[in-house]
């Protein structure tokens, strides 16, 4: 119940702040003008986390989607709030739950539902794409959605990846990058092939 409330209290909050915003979009796939039919896997990195429900939310209501979040006690007011903002959360991390999640995050894309990752999620290294969205895409054949987040105004967080909380009446530049397709592998070395060209991707898009 206390954490039902903290996260009612949350999505308030932030709700009541995201509504002073102004947004820019830098539309490269297409997708706010032509949706694609297919789920997609969203990519941005972890730092960027904060708006990407409420952007789901208010420029894509028509889409359902899933987000991750940890299985640590921060993790359950986080997946409240999540599912405040209509979205599907899946609990686990690359380094807890990992397997479990991935599974999960299989399913939903499977039932027909967008899944937000942070590749560089949750303890970084910071602008590293982990292997978890590229084995995530080459199991469900989805697409991935690369994007980044900027504002024009914003505190940075003391902690590994910088976390942006952008602040009141700031721009939010948003940038979508062309649908990126994860090709099968039978090797390592052609995995880590995948995994680079994402991350290149990625960082093509900006770091902070």
């Amino acid at each position: 119940m206390k954490i039902l409330l903290l996260a009612r209290l949350g999505s308030w909050l932030l709700r009541g702040l995201f509504r002073t915003l102004r947004f820019r979009f830098d539309d490269r796939a297409g997708v706010l003008t032509a949706p694609p039919g297919e789920p997609l896997l969203w990519a941005f990195w972890h730092n960027q986390l904060l708006i990407s429900a409420y952007m789901f939310e208010r420029f894509f209501p028509a889409r359902r989607g899933a987000a991750m979040a940890s299985q640590s006690k921060d993790g359950e007011i986080i997946s409240a709030i999540i599912a405040a903002f209509g979205l599907r959360p899946i609990r686990g991390s690359s380094s807890r739950g990992g397997a479990r999640a991935l599974v999960e995050m299989k399913r939903a894309h499977d039932d027909g539902f967008d899944v937000a990752i942070t590749p560089d999620g949750p303890r970084g290294p910071v602008y590293h794409v982990n292997p978890g969205i590229v084995k995530l895409a080459q199991l469900t054949g989805g697409k991935i959605f690369p994007m980044h987040i900027a504002y024009s105004r914003c505190w940075r967080l003391k902690s590994w990846d910088g976390f942006m909380i952008p602040k009141p009446f700031a721009t939010v530049t948003i940038t979508y990058a062309a649908l990126h397709h994860v090709a099968a592998t039978k090797t390592e070395e052609a995995f880590e092939a995948e995994r680079l060209g994402l991350e290149r991707v990625l960082l093509e898009l900006g770091d902070c």
